[in-house]
């Protein structure tokens, strides 16, 4: 059997976090067009007959740190580079190679465990940088073309993982699929939808912390005409903080007449039911904590 823990790097919207949901078959990790989705690693774990594997998902690398924030993800991907078995390079061939790339590709140089190239997004009708993504190829142990979004030579990219990794044992239970839990799940799917409903109006400087998660019954007029009355069912109530570190930014967030939050919560409720396949009540509200970087990140 083999094991070991592998890295996901690359710089910003390359497509690490869609890749990660893909190889384990399920949403672990939360997506979306802006840059610093992405602010913490998360563990993927793929088990079958040849042993386990540890994907972590890591940031994007940004070539300035504007903010704490950015300083802060950055950090990220220099800590998940140290004691890891494998590197898995994610690179995006419909972009040039520029200031980021090489900042990322010097920072892995040095990396001692073996890499691989991932090029993803071979779905684009020829990606007009492949060319240049290829001609890195001499710098990896091995290439693969891929793309994540429609799975495609994802198995390739597994079994090449398998063949460089090294005999040991499983690092996490075969049942488990990720190492983060239920509460930071949640925040990070209605941290998603704050990213995709705000669009371009998105202050960076957002992030999610649940306030409360439990079980509760609620009431509700029964539709059956043999059982009048009430009936008690099961929901799920959420209650949560979008924070922001501004004032300005707590109208934008709200919208005119609470319409942005209500869209917000509506869209996290859905999904949210949808992969619990149960009811939930989602109670948002936007706080303003400046300090929110040093608790949150």
């Amino acid at each position: 059997m083999k094991s070991g823990f592998v890295v996901l790097v690359g710089r910003s919207n390359v497509g690490k976090s869609t890749l990660l949901n893909a190889l384990v078959g399920t949403k672990i990790a939360i997506t979306s067009p802006k840059p610093q989705t992405t602010r913490f690693p998360i563990h993927g774990i793929i088990n079958d007959e040849r042993g386990q594997i540890v994907f972590v998902d890591t940031p994007g690398v940004f070539a300035k740190a504007r903010d704490p924030v950015t300083s802060s993800l950055n950090q990220h991907v220099r800590d998940a580079l140290r004691d890891i078995d494998l590197v898995v390079y994610v690179a995006d061939p419909t972009r040039a190679i520029g200031n980021e790339e090489n900042m990322m590709l010097r920072l892995v140089e040095p990396v001692k465990a073996k890499k691989i190239l991932a090029i993803n997004k071979i779905d684009e009708h020829r990606p007009p940088y492949i060319e240049e993504y290829r001609n890195l190829s001499d710098r990896f142990d091995a290439t693969v073309e891929i793309s994540a979004l429609h799975h495609k030579n994802l198995k390739q990219l597994v079994s090449v993982v398998f063949d460089m990794l090294s005999e040991g044992e499983a690092h996490y239970p075969e049942f488990q699929f990720t190492n983060i839990d239920n509460r930071v799940w949640v925040a990070e799917i209605i941290r998603e939808k704050v990213f995709i409903q705000m669009g371009q109006e998105i202050p960076y400087s957002v992030a999610v912390e649940i306030e409360d998660i439990e079980e509760r019954k609620q009431s509700t007029p029964s539709n059956s005409p043999s059982k009048k009355g009430e009936k008690t069912t099961d929901i799920l109530y959420v209650k949560a903080n979008i924070v922001t570190n501004a004032e300005r930014y707590k109208g934008m967030l709200v919208g005119s007449g609470g319409r942005k939050i209500k869209e917000m919560g509506a869209s996290a409720r859905r999904e949210l039911e949808g992969a619990l396949n149960r009811r939930v009540f989602l109670d948002l509200q936007v706080v303003v904590d400046p300090q929110w970087t040093a608790r949150l990140l």
